[in-house]
C-alpha cells in the first residue's frame, strides 16, 4: 500500500499499512513513520512498538532491518518509526542536541489520541543509537514506556554516572549485543550497574555454547531484566538466519507480556 502524505497523525476511517506522518516539536517538522496492521480499525486499541534506528540512519532502513511491520501484520499492533534529524537521537552517548525525548513522547500521544495506540502498552525498542534512546525513554518516561528492549546498545554515558538516573516507576528490560562487538563490554558493564541500582537478583542463566548466554532477573520495584549475550556477534540485529535467534521475535514475545499500571 502506497504511504500517505506527510500528515498530523489523524487516523483515517480504516486502513493499514504505512503511513508518513509528522508534527511540530519545538518549531521544527518532525516526522516518523507509522505502519498499521492489515484490517486495522479506528476503536480498537493496539499496542504500539516505538522503533528507533542507528546512527546515521532513517526510520525506512531500521524497518527494513528489524522487520517489525511483517511482525505487526502477523500479530496485530502498531509500530511507529520515529526520524531522527540529521539521522541520529539526541541518546545517552550521542547524537546530537535535540528533545528527542519530547518529540517521541509527543509522537506517542499522537498515536494513542488519534490512532487508538492503547497507552498501557507502548513499548520502545532500538539498534545502536537507538538502543541507547530506548534506555533514556525508560528512565525519563517510565509513566509511558511499559517495557523497552535495547539491541546492540548500553545504559552508558554521562547521564548514567548518577546514580538516580534509573526509572521511577517499573520498567521492564531486554538486552541483546554481541559478543564481538566493540561495544560488547562496555554495554554488559550497563546492564549491569543498571541491575546493582535497581536491586535485581538472578532468578535464571541459561548458557548455550556457541549460541549464546542469558541472564534473567528480578528487580527490587517488580521489574525484570533479561540480557543476552550472542556469540560471536558485532554491532548487529541478529536474525534466525546468522545466529540461535531472531530479535525481532524475541523483542515481542518479550514486551507484550507487559502493561504500564
Amino acid at each position: 500500500m502506497a504511504a500517505s502524505p506527510a500528515a498530523a497523525a489523524t487516523a483515517p476511517a480504516a486502513t493499514g499499512g504505512d503511513h508518513n506522518l509528522s508534527l511540530t516539536w519545538q518549531g521544527k517538522d518532525r516526522t516518523f513513520k507509522l505502519h498499521t496492521p492489515p484490517g486495522y480499525t479506528p476503536g480498537k486499541k493496539l499496542p504500539l512498538v516505538v522503533v528507533m534506528h542507528w546512527y546515521p540512519g532513517t526510520a525506512e532502513g531500521i524497518e527494513a532491518y528489524t522487520g517489525f511491520s511483517k511482525r505487526a501484520d502477523s500479530h496485530n499492533f502498531l509500530v511507529a518509526y520515529p526520524q531522527g534529524l540529521d539521522g541520529g537521537y539526541n541518546a545517552l552517548e550521542c547524537c546530537g542536541s535535540e528533545d528527542d525525548v519530547g518529540f517521541i513522547t509527543a509522537m506517542v500521544g499522537r498515536l494513542v489520541d488519534g490512532w487508538d495506540a492503547n497507552p498501557s502498552r507502548v513499548y520502545a525498542t532500538g539498534f545502536s543509537n537507538g538502543a541507547d534512546m530506548s534506555f533514556r525513554l525508560a528512565v525519563e518516561r517510565s509513566g509511558v514506556f511499559a517495557a523497552v528492549a535495547p539491541v546492540s546498545g548500553g545504559y552508558t554515558g554521562p547521564l548514567t554516572q548518577d546514580p538516580g538516573y534509573v526509572p521511577s516507576r517499573p520498567v521492564p528490560v531486554i538486552t541483546i549485543v554481541g559478543s564481538k562487538d566493540l561495544g560488547s563490554l562496555y554495554f554488559q558493564a550497563g546492564i549491569a550497574t543498571w541491575r546493582e541500582r535497581l536491586g535485581c537478583v538472578t532468578t535464571d542463566r541459561v548458557n548455550k555454547p556457541g549460541e549464546y548466554t542469558a541472564i534473567m532477573s528480578r528487580c527490587a520495584d517488580g521489574s525484570r531484566v533479561h540480557s543476552y549475550v550472542i556469540e560471536g556477534m558485532g554491532h548487529e540485529w541478529p536474525d534466525d538466519a546468522d545466529y540461535a535467534l531472531n530479535a525481532t521475535d524475541v523483542v515481542w514475545k518479550f514486551l507484550k507480556k507487559y502493561k504500564r499500571h
